[in-house]
């Protein structure tokens, strides 16, 4: 690919990546992510390495970056599937920040050709003190505990987890609503929309012109990022 087809390739992916966004925030009850837009969401390629990503909060998936790989080769994944987490130590930042992660695939595709993800921070998920960013002394004090598990196995919704966010949603005084619930259906909801586009851009290319376009503009980012390290001077830093 040359340097018009990466360009091109790396907009039509970040299209994908602004519109999950859009999604997310119009579809959210939390005013964390529809009024604060503490949201983030991006690409993956088969292999967990960041693709593409919106000009959202880059904490959220800069850290998820290192942990994708792992988690991605943890699981056998089928059309369908949609992983949730939020283990600070297994690819999470903090127990209100939620990651939904669901792989890409086409007709015919026995292996996923890649991963969309996004990763939310919910107005509480059950911590002892009230509000998003809780008062803690231990990890259990901020809330559920999520470790990487699939909230939709095959389209089939994970009845056990949706019981667990329900609870939460009764417990939170004056909240009304199923907010928790209500957010991460509007997560689920733009991983949706962003699998969908990546599915007609795979149409439109083939499956081979796609993973080729992944790995070109990956290359590409290392050329620039080794380009600019060659220009410091030896020493050390």
């Amino acid at each position: 690919m040359d340097v018009i087809d990466i360009g091109l390739f790396s907009s039509r992916i970040d299209a994908v990546c602004d519109e999950m966004g859009l999604v997310l925030r119009r579809a959210s009850f939390s005013p964390n992510i529809k009024d604060r837009m503490d949201f983030s969401c991006a690409l993956f390629d088969v292999k967990g390495q960041l693709c593409a990503q919106a000009a959202h909060i880059p904490v959220h998936l800069g850290s998820m970056a290192y942990a994708m790989a792992d988690i991605v080769s943890q699981f056998d994944w089928q059309a369908g599937d949609m992983l949730i987490l939020n283990d600070p130590y297994l690819g999470g930042t903090h127990l209100p920040d939620i990651t939904l992660i669901a792989p890409l695939f086409v007709p015919g595709c026995v292996l996923p050709l890649g991963f969309v993800a996004n990763r939310a921070h919910h107005a509480n998920i059950g911590a002892h003190s009230p509000g998003s960013m809780p008062v803690s002394h231990s990890l259990d004090e901020e809330g559920l505990l999520i470790s990487p598990r699939f909230l939709i196995r095959k389209n089939w919704l994970n009845q056990t987890l949706v019981q667990q966010f329900s609870d939460i949603d009764r417990d939170n005084a004056g909240s009304g609503q199923a907010v928790i619930q209500g957010d991460l259906q509007a997560q689920v909801s733009a991983n949706k929309v962003g699998l969908q586009r990546l599915a007609q851009l795979v149409t439109e290319k083939g499956e081979t012109e796609f993973t080729k376009g992944l790995e070109a503009l990956n290359d590409y980012g290392e050329r620039l990022a080794r380009h600019s390290l060659n220009k410091i001077p030896d020493g050390q830093y």
